[in-house]
C-alpha cells in the first residue's frame, strides 16, 4: 500500500510518500526548492551515498528511510528508487513555469557521464552505465542498474543517461547520478519568464 500526500498548499514544491508492503517499509519527504540537505537511511551504505549525492547536486531537500521486511536487498533498492521518484514526480505538481529541459556532463576522475531530461509527462528512458564488475561497494551490478532504471521509470519524464567512458564502476555510476541530479535541477527550476505549462499542447 502506498499513501500519497500532496503538499501543494505550501509555497514550496513538496511531497510526502509512505510506502508499506510485505517486502519493505518506506517514508519519503522531498522539497524540490531546498538547498541540498539530506537524511537517508536504507541500511545500504553505498545506496545511501548515491542518494545523498543526488540530493546534494540537485539541491532538493530529502528525508528518506527504508526498512526491509523480507531481508532481500533487491527489494529495498527497487522500492527505494520507486518511492523517491514518485515523491519527486508529485512534488513537481503541475510542472507549470519550469524550464522543462535539463542536461549535464559530469566528470568524476576517470569517468565521464552525460544526462538529458525532459520533464514532460511521457515516460521514456535510455540508460548506458557501462558497469563491468559483478559487485560495486557491496551491491550487485544488476541491482545498481535496477536502481537507476526504477528511478527514471517512475519519474514520469524522458531521461537519457550515458556513461561515455571510465575504468572504475564506482566512479561511473556516481558520475551518472551526479549528472542526473544537475540535469534534474536545471529542468525543475522555475523560469521567471515562462507562463503556465511549457508546452505548445497547453499541458504536459
Amino acid at each position: 500500500m502506498t499513501e500519497l500526500t500532496d503538499l501543494s498548499s505550501k509555497a514550496r514544491r513538496s511531497a510526502h510518500i509512505v510506502r508499506n508492503t510485505r517486502e519493505t517499509s518506506l517514508t519519503v519527504n522531498a522539497d524540490i526548492d531546498g538547498n541540498g540537505q539530506s537524511s537517508v537511511k536504507t541500511d545500504l551504505n553505498f545506496l545511501d551515498h548515491l542518494i545523498s549525492t543526488i540530493v546534494r547536486h540537485s539541491l532538493i531537500d530529502l528525508d528518506l528511510t527504508a526498512q526491509s521486511n523480507d531481508h532481500i536487498v533487491h527489494h529495498v533498492i527497487e522500492d527505494t528508487a520507486i518511492a523517491l521518484s514518485q515523491t519527486l514526480d508529485m512534488a513537481l505538481l503541475e510542472r507549470k513555469n519550469i524550464r522543462r529541459f535539463g542536461y549535464a556532463s559530469v566528470a568524476m576522475d576517470d569517468s565521464l557521464a552525460s544526462v538529458s531530461i525532459d520533464l514532460v509527462r511521457r515516460q521514456f528512458h535510455k540508460i548506458e552505465l557501462q558497469l563491468m564488475n559483478n559487485m560495486t561497494e557491496g551491491i550487485q551490478k544488476e541491482d545498481l542498474e535496477h536502481f537507476v532504471r526504477s528511478l527514471v521509470q517512475n519519474l514520469n519524464a524522458c531521461t537519457h543517461i550515458e556513461v561515455k567512458y571510465g575504468d572504475n564502476d564506482h566512479h561511473k555510476i556516481e558520475a551518472a547520478l551526479k549528472a542526473f541530479a544537475v540535469a534534474f535541477r536545471m529542468a525543475a527550476t522555475i523560469d521567471t519568464r515562462g507562463i503556465g505549462v511549457p508546452s505548445t499542447k497547453g499541458e504536459m
